[in-house]
C-alpha cells in the first residue's frame, strides 16, 4: 500500500525484511546504550557487519548512549544503504511516561538526519512495538502521522519513506493508520 502526495512524495508500506530494502538510510530500533540487541536491531547489526558496532563504540565513547526519542547516524556497513539511523524508542509505560511524544520524536529525528544529509529514500521499522511493549494500534498512527506530515512539507529532500514491516498483523495496523490519516482523520499524539 502507498500514499502519493500532491508534491510527488510517496509513503509506502511493505511487508518484508528491512535489511533487504535498498534506500539511502535505514532506521534502526536501537536501545539507549547503542549496544545492539534483538529483533530489528539484531537483524540490522547482523546484516550490516561489525562496522556498525565499531562506529557506535566511538559514539558511546564521545557522548555516552542515545536518549529516548533521539537517534544517531552510522554508515551502513554491508546493508543496501548509505546510513543507519539508530533511533531509541520509548519503553511503553501505559502512556504515563510521555511515550507518544518520544515515539514521534524518533521518527522526526531520523527524518531530520536524512534532511541534513540530503537523502531521498528512507526506511523505517515499527519502533518500540516489539520488546518495548508499545501497543501496535497506538504506535502505528503516531508513526504514520509523523512521517505523513513530514512528507507533506515542501522543505524536505526525502522523496520516499518506506515502512518495512515484519508481519501481517503489523502491516495491517499501519495500513489502517495510513488510510485514516489519508482521509484526514486526526492523529492523536
Amino acid at each position: 500500500m502507498q500514499h502519493e502526495f500532491p508534491n510527488g512524495r510517496i509513503l509506502r508500506l511493505v511487508r518484508g525484511d528491512i535489511t533487504q530494502v535498498e534506500v539511502d538510510a535505514i532506521c534502526n530500533a536501537a536501545n539507549s546504550g547503542l549496544r545492539g540487541g534483538g529483533g530489528v536491531d539484531g537483524a540490522i547489526h547482523r546484516a550490516g557487519g561489525p562496522a556498525l558496532m565499531e562506529e557506535l563504540n566511538q559514539i558511546r565513547a564521545a557522548q555516552g548512549g542515545c536518549k529516548t526519542g533521539s537517534a544517531v547516524a552510522t554508515s551502513a556497513g554491508n546493508l543496501p544503504a548509505k546510513f543507519v539511523f539508530h533511533a531509541v524508542g520509548p519503553v511503553y509505560q501505559g502512556g504515563r511516561g510521555n511515550e507518544e511524544d518520544q515515539l514521534a520524536s524518533c521518527y522526526r529525528t531520523c527524518l531530520e538526519l536524512a534532511q541534513e544529509r540530503k537523502l531521498q529514500r528512507i526506511s523505517f521499522p515499527s519502533i518500540s512495538t516489539g520488546v518495548y511493549g508499545y501497543p501496535l494500534e497506538e504506535a502505528a498512527p503516531i508513526a504514520i502521522g509523523t512521517v505523513f506530515d513530514w512528507l507533506a512539507e515542501l522543505r524536505t529532500t526525502v522523496e520516499e519513506a518506506i515502512f518495512v514491516l515484519f508481519d501481517g498483523r503489523t502491516l495491517a495496523a499501519y495500513e489502517n493508520a495510513l488510510r485514516a490519516r489519508a482521509r484526514g482523520a486526526a492523529v492523536r499524539w
